[in-house]
């Protein structure tokens, strides 16, 4: 039995393709840029993850067809193969990136656990010579591995998107105190705004945002030179307020009919995530 979709629509923009144009159109009215995000993840079928592919291959064409939309999506690369086989997952990746180098877009490569964490580098790693304008990954700043990452993606020049992490991971890899994890956070941004490429701040923390913008300011950065990104309804005045403060400011887009398997999961993992979406959605 299928939930109806009102239950979501508070941080799901549609359950089509169709649906979520107008919605995305709707935030470039306001200025906002966007990447959109299909969800759906550990697919364990290898006709479910071709289809995965194939959508994400028409998603990436039907925003090139807008020639004003951001031809910018991200994916999970557990719902293109990853779980099944990794060679499998990187011939997918490769046609998905082959169309978003004939669409002049961008793919950026959503980070799950620790337990795909790896396999996701990998993955990226045999894509990024052949695709780097094209490909960019997402780094966990409360992972006690992350500082690495971040430096070895600085010298790659990759693009790197900054998250707090919000999945629920054993002490031995990841902090678990939020001052820590803050702390952790600003150290990698300021490397990112330093030394990386065009990184994204995705944070909706007050206090990591005006860290952002503070050292920006100190070191002459320009804004130009980084973006900050949020999930579509979760503090949408503060996202209009960002891009009117003269930052780029990237909505994550998230459609389709899986919406409960990826939402219940987080609220499984972590009883924070439950906190936090009431929170924000109530926050301006």
């Amino acid at each position: 039995m299928r939930l109806p979709f009102f239950l979501a629509s508070g941080f799901v923009a549609s359950e089509t393709m169709e649906g979520t144009l107008p919605v995305l159109r709707g935030l470039r009215s306001e200025g906002l840029h966007t990447t959109v995000d299909l969800l759906g993840e550990y697919v364990m079928d290898r006709g479910l993850a071709e289809e995965g592919r194939d959508t994400y291959i028409r998603l990436l064409r039907s925003l090139a067809e807008d020639k004003e939309a951001d031809v910018n999506i991200s994916i999970k690369l557990s719902m293109i193969g990853q779980m099944i086989d990794e060679d499998f997952c990187l011939e997918n990746l490769q046609l998905l990136l082959a169309a978003a180098r004939e669409t002049r877009g961008f793919i950026r490569l959503d980070m799950e656990g620790t337990t795909v964490l790896e396999s996701t580098l990998r993955l990226f790693d045999a894509a990024y010579p052949e695709y780097g304008d094209h490909v960019g990954i997402v780094l966990q700043a409360y992972l006690k591995r992350t500082r690495t990452d971040v430096e070895r993606m600085c010298d790659l020049g990759a693009r790197v998107r900054l998250c707090k992490g919000a999945y629920k991971e054993p002490p031995e890899l990841a902090y678990q105190n939020m001052k820590d994890i803050r702390k952790l956070y600003i150290e990698n941004m300021k490397l990112l705004l330093t030394r990386g490429n065009y990184p994204a701040i995705a944070t909706h923390d007050n206090r990591l945002i005006e860290a952002t913008k503070a050292f920006a300011w100190a070191e002459s950065i320009p804004n130009d030179r980084f973006e900050f990104q949020m999930l579509y309804q979760i503090r949408p005045q503060t996202q209009r307020d960002i891009c009117r403060d003269g930052y780029n400011m990237r909505v994550y887009v998230p459609f389709g009919r899986n919406w409960l398997p990826y939402y219940s999961r987080r609220l499984r993992e972590r009883k924070e995530n439950v906190f936090f979406l009431l929170r924000n959605l109530l926050r301006r």
